[in-house]
């Protein structure tokens, strides 16, 4: 098993992001399903987040007792947007959780550091279109480009940032529930986020 392997866990595919000596960090191959953040127009943290709620109960459920012996249990600091100053919230302790923007920009998709820490003049919304990196962030869901969330608040906390249909980084954010803006997926016409799910398991 190599990092970018494809492996099979529960019901999904999994991409291999990272590997310890015991661990391998998982994070599903497409979209699973297009869900809310939150399920109120409030300002809210990732550790009181219905989404988060979601991924820890009803989702891990998905899986099967002995898949879940192999689930590890991880501290995850959860930084505030560097762009804005909006409040990421306190560390949490999560079975299943969604990767934060620092791990998408910094870590698992290639390095895109220098375009979150030297913001162009009068940038606000999106990091380079240009970024090398975006096609390694890029997700299908029903077999067609969708965005998918972080667990980064944008720039307040009734936005969530998220991933654009091309790998861009929407750093301003999406908002966290009922939005109304009008672009619609072509399968569900719902212009709800998408869900890719992380999850440390053992190897």
């Amino acid at each position: 098993m190599t990092i970018g392997n494809i492996v099979n866990f529960g019901k999904y595919e999994w991409i291999i992001l990272d590997i310890q000596t015991d661990a391998m960090l998982l994070i599903t191959k497409e979209i699973i399903e297009q869900r809310d953040y939150h399920n109120k127009k409030e300002a809210v943290t990732w550790e009181h987040s219905e989404i988060r709620h979601f991924l820890n109960t009803e989702f891990l459920e998905r899986f099967n007792d002995s898949e879940k012996q192999r689930v590890v249990p991880v501290l995850n600091k959860n930084p505030g947007n560097p762009w804005y100053g909006s409040d990421g919230g306190n560390d949490t302790t999560d079975n299943v959780f969604l990767l934060s923007m620092d791990e998408c920009v910094r870590k698992y998709f290639g390095d895109s550091s220098r375009l979150l820490d030297n913001p162009k003049k009068n940038q606000r919304y999106w990091f380079d279109r240009k970024d090398e990196n975006n096609g390694k962030r890029t997700a299908q869901f029903m077999k067609g480009g969708w965005w998918w969330w972080t667990r980064t608040p944008g720039k307040h906390n009734k936005v969530a940032v998220y991933i654009h249909g091309d790998g861009n980084i929407g750093i301003q954010g999406n908002g966290i529930c009922k939005t109304s803006f009008n672009t619609l997926h072509g399968s569900t016409q719902s212009n709800e986020g998408g869900l890719r799910p992380a999850v440390w398991v053992i190897k």
